[in-house]
């Protein structure tokens, strides 16, 4: 959760202005999204790679944040090369390696990476705050700014409870890798539920006494810099570049 831990770095990536850095890379996301040539996924591997260089970012953080989605990625891309349809390169026992398989795997599995990294570079250069402004100021409804907050914000609140209740269930002797302690473990995930539901009523209710849902005028004073528009100018013609190149391979 901890995706705003190295913000307070001084590099390229980390002084770019928010606003300008999330249509920048937002950009480069969604033009890597649209690619679907596999000649240029080294190129859109070798761009977010170069951000995340610049960034300053540890390769730890990266990929403590890629464990996960990796996991399930990899599966996946596994499954794909066995059993998709098409012309087997080689057979590992019953199993049948695909050569279409195999290409939609390095196509998904390139264009996964290079987008999810970029993400963690926009969201890992710039505070969780700086960002809610930001996308207020390009025009995020209210309402979503808010839930994003809130969700945030009460993760570390659900996160303590959690931890609490099972310190406390460990002191009494519970296994929490004993199938018997099934029933208490829905039992605590329940009270958490629970507990959520309650203080967020809690919450709302102290925030409605101090006159939250009244309309108001939000202003982003940040200055925009010009070395902030010649990143972005950068991140487009990166963009626009992949695009016509991948139009062009297509035809």
């Amino acid at each position: 959760m901890w995706l705003d831990k190295y913000c307070d770095f001084d590099t390229v990536i980390h002084n770019w202005e928010p606003r300008v850095k999330i249509i920048g890379l937002m950009t480069l996301i969604f033009t890597f999204a649209f690619i679907s040539t596999l000649k240029l996924i080294p190129f859109i591997v070798v761009i977010s790679l170069s951000v995340y260089l610049l960034s300053g970012l540890p390769f730890s953080f990266l990929f403590s944040r890629l464990r996960i989605p990796g996991f399930f990625l990899i599966i996946m891309l596994v499954l794909l090369v066995f059993i998709s349809k098409g012309t087997v390169l080689f057979k590992l026992g019953p199993l049948a390696v695909k050569e279409e398989g195999l290409l939609s795997s390095l196509l998904i599995g390139g264009r996964f990476l290079s987008i999810l990294t970029l993400i963690i570079v926009l969201f890992g250069t710039s505070s969780f705050t700086e960002n809610i402004k930001a996308m207020r100021s390009l025009g995020l409804p209210v309402i979503f700014a808010d839930m994003m907050t809130f969700t945030y914000r009460y993760f570390f609140e659900i996160s303590k409870d959690l931890s609490n209740m099972s310190h406390s269930m460990s002191l009494r002797g519970f296994k929490p890798m004993n199938y018997k302690e099934l029933p208490t473990l829905a039992s605590m995930t329940g009270t958490i539920f629970v507990r959520s539901f309650d203080q967020s009523e809690r919450v709302f209710s102290a925030m409605t006494i101090r006159g939250y849902g009244q309309v108001m005028t939000f202003r982003n004073n940040t200055k925009i810099y010009p070395r902030d528009i010649a990143l972005l100018l950068i991140a487009l013609a990166f963009s626009l570049a992949l695009i016509i190149t991948q139009l062009y391979l297509k035809n």
